[in-house]
């Protein structure tokens, strides 16, 4: 039984490869690839942007009767991510690039436009040197007046750089500092003069309506108060109470009129003939009329008190019982 993993095989004595038959393969034989898309594009059918890096599974073929150098040149077939369109792109081998074939337009290709037109423009020149010296002569002279305008230009340029380079950029920041301090230190001086006027106006016109409230009232100049002194109640004797002191310590002084003064009234004795001489009493003499206050008797003085008001009441009452 032979091995289930053979690695050599049998070939028998008489085994010619010449006679093996080969295998014919067309020459524009397509091969399915996965590749990256190697620019951005834009197809053409429904507008759809396919971004540079994108994979597909494209078909690749050798392209027929073209070749660089002796290197051949592959198309490439992908297509569209949204309708399905085909685009063919091949390679450049010598421009080291891509180049768009069908159904799609390359973008960001503004550069390589551009250098395509300064070679187009150099081959042109070339040509036309060739054949017509005076058109080498003048393309000189257009290169060496172009050449010295360049020359200028960078002389220019480099004496704007050494002006510059004197320039002490921190003097000048240092000089705008300073002027920026003395800007706010005069400003600072202005604020404090205008306050001080203020404040100057202000207490002149407080002064003035000070002198004319003097001169309106003079107030009355303050005595200072007698200080008392600590020592004048050990000097002081001790006075013994008298008896009024007491009586108006416990019923009240004579001298106060409480409320109910008003309710006692006082009995005024009457003008009668004397009973015991039987005989009344005789006119007074014609003299100088008299005051009224000389004439009426004195009233009683508002300031006795109610006790001494009942006891003359009482003594009248008496005097009237003994006549």
């Amino acid at each position: 039984m032979s091995e289930r993993k053979v690695l050599n095989k049998y070939y028998p004595p008489d085994f010619d490869p010449s006679k093996i038959p080969k295998l014919k393969l067309p020459k524009d034989r397509q091969y399915v690839v996965r590749l990256m898309a190697p620019f951005n594009m834009r197809c053409k059918t429904c507008g759809e942007y396919i971004y540079k890096g994108k994979k597909f599974n494209a078909r690749k073929e050798t392209v027929q009767n073209e070749v660089y150098l002796g290197l051949p040149i592959f198309r490439f077939y992908i297509k569209c991510t949204r309708c399905l369109a085909e685009i063919t792109f091949k390679t450049d081998p010598e421009n080291t690039d891509y180049t768009m074939e069908h159904g799609a337009t390359r973008n960001f290709q503004a550069e390589k436009l551009l250098e395509e037109e300064e070679k187009r423009v150099q081959k042109e020149r070339e040509d036309e040197e060739l054949n017509n010296p005076m058109k080498v002569l003048e393309n000189r002279t257009k290169d060496s007046k172009l050449e010295m305008e360049v020359l200028e230009n960078l002389q220019e340029l480099k004496d704007l750089n050494q002006r510059q380079a004197h320039v002490d950029f921190e003097a000048m920041l240092r000089q705008h500092r300073l002027s920026e301090e003395e800007r706010r230190r005069q400003e600072q001086e202005e604020d404090e003069r205008e306050t001080a006027a203020l404040l100057e106006e202000s207490r002149k016109r407080r002064l003035l309506e000070d002198s004319d409230s003097e001169d309106e009232a003079a107030p009355v100049p303050l005595q200072p108060a007698p200080r008392p002194n600590p020592t004048a109640i050990l000097d002081e004797t001790p006075k013994p109470k008298r008896k009024v002191e007491i009586w108006e310590q416990s019923i009240g002084s004579l001298g106060s009129r409480p409320p109910l003064s008003g309710l006692v009234v006082v009995k005024k004795a009457k003008a009668h003939p004397d009973r015991s001489n039987g005989q009344p009493q005789a006119a007074p003499a014609p003299g100088p009329p008299q005051s009224r206050k000389e004439a009426d008797p004195a009233p009683p003085t508002p300031g006795a008190s109610s006790l001494s008001q009942l006891g003359a009441y009482l003594d009248s009452d008496d005097s009237n019982g003994s006549n």
